[in-house]
């Protein structure tokens, strides 16, 4: 069982607010490939993707249960955290995968996970050590096809680019080709950048 299961169930059995329908938690991040993957970094949160299914005030009680320093992150060794919308480096439409036997034991909440590749563009806007180490574990999986990679990141960089600086557009590019030279093996791709970059 990936180890974020056990969290997520008992989040769903100490939620206490409304019996409607089902709030989506979109898990970005290193828990995603955890959650989807034979993979375990040790990570310490569960980035959850704000989306408008959860409103201000379901977002306060979620952190108020699960957030850092309570007692299900003490009990759990994980906290939710809340990513606004458009800080991630994604394309306009990512891929994502419901977890179907999560989610059929869950009453309040539908659990989805970002797509490996989904999360490995993602993380070169930023590109920290820990980043790296996800995206040369996936990419020693198998899981990192070059050609798709591409095509990802160019769609990324089109939604994403409208509303980043040119320091954010170079570095992301950058950070692509050392993901092509240095992990897969292959030519950098050339990345034109918009104009106003």
């Amino acid at each position: 069982m990936p180890f974020a299961d056990a969290f997520f169930r008992d989040i769903d059995r100490r939620w206490r607010f409304g019996s409607g329908a089902r709030l989506r938690l979109g898990v970005i991040g290193c828990a995603a490939l955890s959650m989807q993957v034979d993979y375990d970094r040790g990570t310490k949160d569960s980035d959850v993707l704000e989306t408008r299914a959860v409103d201000a005030l379901a977002k306060e009680r979620l952190l108020a249960l699960a957030g850092e320093r309570t007692d299900l992150a003490t009990r759990h060794g994980l906290f939710i955290q809340f990513v606004p919308s458009g800080l991630p480096f994604l394309r306009q439409r990512p891929v994502w995968h419901a977890q179907a036997e999560l989610n059929a034991s869950l009453k309040h909440f539908e659990v989805e996970v970002l797509d490996v590749l989904d999360v490995v563009v993602s993380k070169l806007k930023r590109l920290h050590r820990d980043d790296a180490t996800d995206i040369e574990a996936m990419a020693g999986r198998g899981l990192v096809d070059h050609r798709a990679l591409v095509e990802c990141f160019r769609e990324a960089l089109d939604f994403h680019g409208l509303g980043a600086g040119a320091d954010d557009l170079e570095r992301c590019v950058e950070n692509l080709h050392w993901v092509e030279r240095d992990v897969l093996g292959v030519a950098e791709t050339e990345i034109e950048l918009p104009d106003w970059a």
